[in-house]
């Protein structure tokens, strides 16, 4: 309760773009992409309606900053992968796969957002570069195996392609609670089972 001749404070954002962005996040998380509403970020973010256009034009706007988040969460998440692994050019492309996998159960909704919704602006400038920087891990990674830049020649494309596929792959999978069939190994080994998958397309 206001006391007796105290102003009463209006709320007050420090930072609302990051406060939006915050509440938009777990605005996507809770209801999906199709759902998602500026209306409704706003709202949980304890702003007015209006306050998201001071620093997004759209919806379309938003959820490209918020895919622009995504994949620079999945660089540290790789990065942190490769701090934790052995220094050899195996250990750390086996470390980026799992770093994948691991932003992905962790941030499903943000995942599809990144990868399997039309309603970011590919051709943002942010999203296209925070996007380039985790495929360049990747490419560094296959590059150090290799001994060779892979994207010089098709068989290195090839091979930058295939671990890209299964880590995606699986990743989708284990989002989707499935395949059902290795669930144990998971469960009794959720590290060493996805190391184990991921070797398995590691370039020779």
């Amino acid at each position: 309760m206001t006391k007796p001749n105290e102003e009463k404070r209006p709320y007050h954002h420090g930072d609302l773009r990051a406060a939006l962005l915050s509440a938009a996040e777990e605005e996507l998380a809770e209801k999906g992409v199709e759902a998602f509403t500026l209306r409704g970020v706003a709202k949980r973010a304890g702003v007015s309606h209006a306050a998201p256009a001071h620093h997004f034009r759209n919806v379309e706007a938003m959820l490209t900053a918020l895919a622009a988040i995504g994949f620079r969460r999945l660089t540290a998440a790789m990065r942190a992968r490769h701090a934790e692994a052995a220094k050899t050019p195996r250990d750390q492309f086996i470390a980026s796969g799992v770093g994948y996998v691991d932003f992905a159960l962790a941030n499903p909704a943000l995942f599809r957002l990144m990868f399997s919704s039309q309603r970011p602006e590919h051709g943002n400038a942010d999203m296209a570069d925070a996007g380039a920087e985790a495929f360049e891990v990747l490419v560094d990674d296959v590059a150090a195996v290799r001994g060779d830049d892979p994207m010089a020649s098709r068989d290195g494309r090839f091979d930058v392609t295939a671990a890209w596929s299964l880590a995606h792959g699986l990743a989708n999978l284990l989002i989707a609670n499935g395949p059902g069939f290795i669930a144990a190994d998971l469960a009794r080994d959720r590290d060493g089972s996805l190391r184990d998958l991921i070797e398995r397309v590691t370039p020779r």
